[in-house]
């Protein structure tokens, strides 16, 4: 028989975003003994301040700063997963910003796919916290970076995301699986049959947001 959830919304945060009731069905993955089964891909602190995800993935295209990390690991009420690099930004900095990002409070740090084995190690033999490894093709050389120290993957392959998943939990049952769910609860659920513990949610941008909210304000006025 299915539990009824009490709920509570209030009024001010009734608008918050929603995760897709779809990723609950997840399994999740205990990390310093919290369950976790959505993460928001999201660097906009307004986002992650009204968002219902388990925790963020704070992951940017840029070179990866510490007041960057600290800023939205002081805002999130959840634990934020930050970028240390992988791509351009490597080496001893990749290291240090792992440093920082456990200092600040972080939950975990995030390379990303092309960042080598030796540096994976290097943060691994310096924190205590989680390195979860992005996983973007079937070509990625993920095998080395398992065996490096990588915690947790992130795959994050578009739409062959769930064929991905598939061939890595066949060949690593035991390791954490986040992964991108797509835009319905079809693709999510896909996935989550694929193999993946975790899902990442992609929240609509604030311009989406505002034009629904003035749409609205402009029929009040229009009535």
């Amino acid at each position: 028989m299915k539990k009824e959830i009490p709920k509570y919304a209030g009024t001010l945060r009734s608008h918050c975003l929603s995760v897709p009731d779809s990723v609950y069905e997840a399994s999740g993955i205990l990390i310093f003994g919290r369950r976790i089964k959505s993460l928001v891909f999201s660097t906009d602190a307004a986002v992650i301040k009204n968002i219902n995800t388990d925790a963020v993935l704070a992951v940017y295209p840029f070179t990866p700063q510490a007041s960057i990390s600290k800023a939205l690991i002081s805002v999130s009420d959840v634990p934020v997963f930050a970028g240390v690099g992988g791509g351009l930004t490597s080496g001893d900095r990749s290291v240090r910003m792992a440093l920082e990002v456990e200092m600040q409070g972080g939950f975990g740090v995030v390379v990303n796919a092309p960042m080598a084995p030796e540096v994976i190690q290097k943060i691994k033999d310096r924190i205590e916290l989680p390195v979860v490894v992005t996983v973007i093709s079937k070509n990625q050389n993920y095998a080395e970076q398992i065996a490096a120290g990588a915690d947790i993957l992130n795959v994050a392959a578009a739409a062959q995301t769930p064929s991905l998943v598939r061939a890595i939990r066949e060949q690593y049952p035991e390791i954490p699986i986040i992964a991108t769910g797509g835009p319905t609860d079809e693709t999510i659920r896909e996935t989550i049959a694929a193999g993946a513990n975790a899902i990442t949610y992609t929240p609509p941008t604030n311009g989406e947001l505002f034009s629904a909210t003035m749409r609205q304000y402009r029929e009040r006025l229009e009535t």
